[in-house]
């Protein structure tokens, strides 16, 4: 018999940045993603943009910076798959007709900002954009599904991002609020589960990757951006409860188990503060309501001085989390010494770990990475917990008959349940699993089609070409089984 509680949450996730589609329909204004063009695993994905005298312009879309009289553009000679995703704002109803057949508890979902106030400054939202979400959430219901739903997943309007730069200004926290609050006000009773920011670890975690050195003027932002996202996160907490005290609110963070490659003392101490830095950091701030007495070193390596105040740390204090929520794909190995082969994946990049095996993305298969960073956050923080994101992107083929044969997405999901059951028999306080894309969608990191995840197959290729058909893999049948079995039947 499984340990899975009786009212697990078993479901699937999804952001509408990469799934929803209908980016200028509804009333919508842009996001950044709009303005990211497609890459694959070798060539980077690119913003494209337009200079103070008017020629077009694209760059990696990582570290870049919008240069003084530019705007960002969308320019003809280029693929943006984020703009149709996967289409579920015209597939909404069906998609949720085969999310109920696999027997799903709760969906993951995000609301894009840019939806409800489109460019970010409106002081009353979009009703057409209000009305949207208000019919899928009711459809959900209707199916007896929970919403769980992102408030912010990486689309900032981007009139925010261009005209007041983003999130390096104070002035985007009250934006951000009056944009929650209108998501409780207007759900309250139909949305009762809640996340602030999606993976907000990853603004520090980015400055390690894509083979750059940030500078101490990039760590100076990126710690700066945070504060101010984890004051907005904990007033939306506040405003949330205050709405309705039925409301749970969580925080999401990228989930990474690190590894030392080695037993030099050296390797122990780097891999402690890779948890210290990419994991605790963020999650202490939310969960505890104050920062942890290890930021003091973070910030005097790079010369950080936070515009911080006494209200924003009353502010922290009142507005911790009801819950911990992550996603898992990979872990990581960390070493101070030259390694002949790395290994990369959802930011992160390591030492290859011989005792992994790694997809054709360089991901490493590691199932017990995931039970181990379980028993790590319960420990710490004694709080409810979910995995919100947890898939294994690969190449799925349509057969002549139409099935798509996906043995190994069952193997890494059962292996990965395995461990979560396991985790739970232990004492860990999990109350939910969404895999990632649980129907394909847009790849976030290379704006792939090819790289899929989901239980629903979507035709539609990498430069958005297809009859977006859905149709549903064998992993479809295998899931609906382990729902119905609350985790009991794993063949």
């Amino acid at each position: 018999m499984s340990h899975f509680p009786n009212g697990f949450l078993w479901g699937g996730a999804t952001a509408a940045n990469q799934y929803e589609g209908g980016w200028n329909e509804g009333g919508r204004g842009p996001a950044l993603t709009d303005v990211t063009t497609g890459g694959t695993v070798d060539s980077p994905r690119m913003v494209t943009w337009i200079d103070k005298y008017g020629s077009p312009h694209a760059s990696p879309s990582h570290g870049f910076t919008l240069p003084e009289g530019a705007s960002y553009a969308v320019l003809e000679d280029y693929y943006y798959p984020n703009h149709k995703g996967t289409d579920f704002y015209h597939h909404w109803k069906e998609d949720i007709g085969l999310f109920a057949e696999m027997g799903f508890k709760v969906f993951r979902m995000s609301i894009s900002w840019s939806r409800l106030f489109p460019n970010g400054i409106e002081e009353t939202p979009n009703p057409e954009g209000v009305e949207f979400y208000r019919n899928v959430f009711k459809e959900l219901k209707a199916h007896g599904i929970e919403p769980l739903v992102t408030i912010w997943h990486f689309d900032t309007p981007l009139y925010l991002e261009e005209k007041m730069k983003g999130w390096n200004n104070r002035d985007l926290i009250d934006l951000y609020v009056r944009f929650a609050q209108t998501c409780f006000e207007e759900y309250k009773g139909l949305v009762k589960y809640w996340l602030t920011f999606n993976e907000i670890n990853n603004t520090i975690m980015f400055l390690d990757m894509w083979g750059h050195e940030a500078d101490n003027e990039e760590f100076r932002a990126a710690y700066q951006q945070l504060h101010y996202q984890f004051v907005a996160s904990a007033k939306a907490v506040q405003v949330g409860h205050a709405i309705d005290p039925e409301n749970r609110i969580g925080c999401m963070i990228c989930g990474i188990t690190f590894y030392p490659a080695t037993c030099d003392p050296k390797d122990i101490m780097l891999n402690r503060h890779q948890w210290e830095k990419n994991i605790f950091y963020c999650g202490d701030v939310q969960c505890k309501g104050e920062y942890p007495v290890f930021s003091k070193r973070l910030w005097q390596e790079h010369d950080v001085e936070l515009d911080i105040t006494d209200e924003d740390r009353k502010i922290l204090k009142e507005g911790t989390v009801d819950y911990y929520t992550f996603s898992y794909y990979m872990s990581n190995t960390i070493t101070t010494h030259d390694v002949e082969e790395k290994a990369g994946g959802n930011n992160v990049e390591g030492a290859r770990n011989p005792y992994l095996r790694y997809s054709d993305w360089g991901w490493g298969f590691d199932p017990l990475g995931l039970r181990y960073f379980l028993e790590v956050i319960n420990d710490r923080y004694h709080k409810p917990i979910m995995i919100v994101e947890n898939g294994l992107g690969a190449y799925d083929i349509v057969e002549e008959d139409g099935s798509i044969h996906d043995p190994f997405r069952i193997d890494y999901y059962r292996e990965h349940i395995k461990e979560m059951d396991q985790a739970i028999a232990e004492g860990v306080d999990l109350i939910g699993y969404t895999t990632w894309g649980c129907i394909d969608l847009v790849s976030a990191g290379t704006g792939e089609m090819r790289k899929r995840y989901g239980f629903i197959y979507v035709d539609m290729d990498d430069k958005g070409e297809g009859t977006m058909k859905r149709t549903p893999k064998d992993s479809f049948y295998w899931y609906k089984k382990v729902i119905a079995s609350n985790g009991n039947d794993l063949d």
